[in-house]
């Protein structure tokens, strides 16, 4: 500590005569006179700076006569967390700081000036050091007096003089400035300890060979009630080993506990006041309280309830803050305000280019547009459906089903919808190829305009929730899975578009009264198109992307925020859509392949385009469509009305093949497909059928263009789970099946150039002759089960000493078993015949 040494001209007397402030100066040993420092002389007898006590011991030495008095409220409390900075004295650094800020022409600015004023010039004492206690906010001033007046009398006197004459520091105006005798032998420290409301008074023992006695709380209260208020006195239990024995008092102020330790540290309690046959002598320390940090131990040993409420908050912050900016991004990609078509200067820049493309024929707008005309006059009821039921108030829930390549998405897209002004397209193929939770729903955001997104913290916040989970035994809730993410992105979409809706609303409006809900249902023509795209694709891999959407679209229906469209090739649609929509029926387009005619139209448009684009040789194209009539309707009737094999068709042709060249190339495209994908081995844990099962759908659709559906499943390559190998099939485009009052009945190629394809494989003698012996093995392994079935009941009929009446059944056992011998020989005779067949062709 930093000792302040009071030097002065003394009188005689004991009247203590204040110098005035500009005799001192601030020096690192403390407040010096000016003479001593012109002279380097004492004046009187020069005193050490007592930073640890006299001469470093950590104490006091008070001699006869002599006595300490310790002053409160001298430097400023709050400042015990500069203890904390390494390489800082605040000893040293607070003195010298408050001698630069204190105003000496305000009362009891400076804390010399303070314990001047607080010694009244009657007190019969004279002060022979001071010493400066910042961390505890006071100071000591030994003091020494001719002994014809007690300490106890001194005390008095001084304590009713500071009583009526409060001195009221800068720092802290609410609290006088108090003084009280120092009791006991106060320890001196400059450890890096910060004062506290609670005390650790221990009981020592006076002398080595006596013992110490625990003081009552009676006792105590006595002793360190003066000091100050006190909240609580705990003793120390009584089964406790903790020596020596000690008990706790807790201060209401930390300055109350300040005072109290530093007046009666090292006090001894005589015997005859209770401190035993010897006396106790009384060791004081701080003791920092327990719940010192009370908020941060109960976040931390409360996790049950802290973590899930963060997790609460950080979602509802996140709602607040995020969900407005991804409804604005969603409004924008619907809206397409920042697409350069969505603004004048971006449509002029547009028009300016297709003139060039016109001028220099560099290419055509909508190259597409004259050679699917004639597909869309064809389906011009369709068109003109469609656009009916978007006008009406009824809730809307289309549905577009259609072969692959049918023409689905340009129908809706360029003909029923291309003058609405809203639409969001929203296609299912990506999302449900994404491979991860964050890969499907960074994919899912990107198709509505769903930003930001922050895909990624999901796998972060699945292994915190996973740690947490191992903690405290419950889950967190601060993972979220696919299904809450997909709701997210799918409700902050339905708020969006309901605020496209509503955007027109005026109101001057004749039904401005009217509720939103009411208002959409009365203006259908307002409510934005949703077309939901490749509805179904894969469902066999996961039906969880499908049921959101669905429950998704079902809403937005129900609830007239938009129309809702779904597009999808597969025609088991009904059973996804009826879980959303139980009640509802479905308004339904069915697309086919188009007519014999259409086709041709279409491919003869499509070669006309070419020729007045002079992408091929005119002469050519006109010489082919006219001698090649014949030839074309021949092809055409084998391709049949599938649009992208008609488009792969003109193209052949425009290269100057003949229609059947250019027929027979497709044929064997798709037969090499066919192949690789439902025949040769491939991965037989992700395939649903055997190369066994498809080929029996080969070679019987090679002949006839439709098969029984029942006549398939009750086969014996597809008794075990014959429908699911069927709708596996289906999925995979290899057939169609047809239904009729919602059952199936029949079975055809998923595509008409595959009944050509079916014929161009059959035709293969090796591979037929390999495929064949497959299914006869198969079902030479099948009828030996069959037969090993029926021997272990005969034999189980035969222990048991069957009665005549179970006869009959050991007859119908009989038979069943020669039956199966007789298949599995003529399967074998088979089977030899296909083995003659592959050892002589290659």
């Amino acid at each position: 500590m930093i000792g302040l040494s009071y030097f002065g001209r003394m009188p005689t007397t004991t009247k203590l005569m204040p110098l005035p402030r500009r005799q001192y100066f601030f020096t690192a040993n403390g407040y010096r006179p000016r003479r001593q420092a012109r002279t380097g002389k004492a004046w009187g007898r020069r005193c050490a700076t007592l930073e640890a006590g006299e001469n470093k011991a950590g104490h006091i030495n008070a001699g006869p006569n002599e006595g300490i008095f310790f002053f409160d409220n001298i430097f400023p409390l709050r400042l015990q967390w500069l203890m904390r900075i390494p390489f800082l004295n605040v000893d040293r650094s607070i003195p010298a700081l408050l001698k630069r800020v204190n105003n000496p022409n305000l009362a009891a600015a400076d804390p010399m000036t303070v314990i001047n004023r607080a010694l009244p010039d009657s007190l019969p004492m004279q002060v022979t050091d001071v010493l400066p206690r910042v961390k505890e906010g006071g100071a000591f001033v030994k003091f020494s007096h001719d002994g014809t007046v007690s300490k106890g009398e001194l005390e008095t006197t001084l304590k009713k003089y500071l009583k009526e004459h409060p001195i009221n520091p800068w720092f802290n105006p609410m609290r006088r400035v108090r003084a009280f005798l120092v009791q006991g032998r106060p320890w001196i420290e400059d450890l890096y300890r910060i004062p506290s409301a609670r005390l650790r008074v221990e009981f020592l023992a006076s002398s080595p060979e006596a013992s110490a006695a625990e003081l009552t709380q009676e006792t105590i209260f006595s002793l360190f009630r003066r000091y100050g208020k006190i909240a609580d006195i705990k003793a120390q239990p009584s089964d406790s080993k903790v020596l020596p024995r000690y008990a706790v008092v807790d201060y209401t102020r930390v300055r109350f506990g300040v005072m109290a330790k530093n007046c009666m540290h090292g006090f001894k309690i005589l015997p005859e006041a209770g401190g035993g046959p010897s006396g106790t002598l009384l060791k004081i320390s701080f003791e920092q309280k327990a719940k010192t940090h009370w908020i941060r131990d109960w976040l931390f040993n409360h996790p049950r309830i802290v973590i899930p409420a963060v997790a609460a908050l950080v979602a509802a912050l996140t709602v607040a803050i995020f969900d407005p900016i991804r409804t604005f991004f969603i409004k924008t990609h619907i809206t397409q305000a920042f697409h350069l078509e969505g603004n004048m200067v971006g449509q002029w820049v547009r028009n300016q280019v297709n003139r060039a493309n016109d001028i220099f024929r560099f290419g055509r707008r909508k190259q597409d547009d004259d050679s699917l005309e004639v597909l869309f006059e064809d389906r011009q009821g369709a068109i003109n459906q469609l656009r009916t039921w978007l006008i009406e108030t009824a809730d809307t829930f289309i549905v577009i089903q259609g072969p692959r390549g049918s023409g689905k998405r340009e129908l809706v897209l360029d003909q029923a919808l291309e003058d609405r002004k809203y639409k969001l397209v929203i296609d299912c193929k990506p999302i449900q190829e994404a491979r991860g939770d964050s890969a499907t729903i960074s994919t899912a955001a990107a198709q509505v305009g769903y930003k930001p997104v922050f895909s990624w913290l999901n796998s972060i916040s699945s292994l915190i929730d996973l740690a947490a989970q191992g903690t405290i035994g419950t889950k967190t809730g601060f993972s979220e899975t696919l299904d809450t993410q997909l709701a997210k992105i799918w409700g902050n979409t339905a708020t969006a578009l309901k605020q496209i809706a509503l955007s027109g609303r005026k109101k001057t409006d004749k039904d401005a009264d009217l509720g939103d809900d009411e208002y959409l249902e009365a203006h259908p023509e307002r409510r934005p198109v949703v077309v939901i795209d490749n509805f179904l694709h894969k469902a066999n891999e996961s039906h969880l992307v499908y049921d959101k959407i669905a429950e998704w679209a079902a809403a937005l229906t129900t609830t007239n925020i938009a129309h809702v469209i779904f597009l999808t090739n597969d025609v088991s649609f009904s059973k996804s859509l009826s879980k959303a929509l139980p009640d509802r029926v479905f308004r339904q387009i069915i697309l086919s392949d188009c007519s014999p005619e259409t086709a041709k139209r279409f491919v003869i448009r499509h070669l006309e385009r070419d020729a007045e684009d002079g992408a091929g040789d005119q002469p050519l194209l006109e010489a082919q469509a006219q001698s090649h009539l014949d030839e074309l309707d021949e092809t055409i009737n084998i391709l049949g009305g599938r649009l992208t094999d008609l488009e792969f068709l003109a193209r052949r042709i425009k290269t100057g093949e003949s229609p059947k060249k250019a027929v027979q190339e497709i044929i064997e495209q798709s037969a090499s497909e066919i192949l690789k994908m439902f025949i040769l081995d491939g991965d037989a844990h992700t395939r649903k059928w055997t190369p066994q099962q498809a080929w029996i759908l080969i070679s019987q659709l090679a002949d006839e263009e439709t098969l029984r559906y029942n006549e398939i499943l009750l086969s014996e390559i597809y008794k075990d789970g014959g429908e699911s190998t069927l709708q596996a099939l289906e999925s995979a485009e290899l057939i169609t099946i047809e239904s009729s009052n919602g059952r199936p009945h029949a079975i055809k190629p998923g595509r008409p150039v595959y009944q050509a394809a079916f014929k161009y494989l059959t035709q293969d003698q090796v591979l037929r002759s390999r495929m064949d012996l497959a299914v006869y093995t198969q079902l030479v392994g099948i009828e030996t089960k069959n037969i090993e079935k029926y021997e272990n009941e005969l034999k189980l009929l035969q222990e048991a000493n069957a009665r005549p009446s179970f006869m009959s059944r050991v007859q119908w056992l009989l038979a069943k078993a020669d039956a199966s011998q007789s298949k599995i020989e003529k399967y074998e005779q088979e089977s030899a015949k296909l083995k003659k067949t592959l050892m002589a062709l290659y």
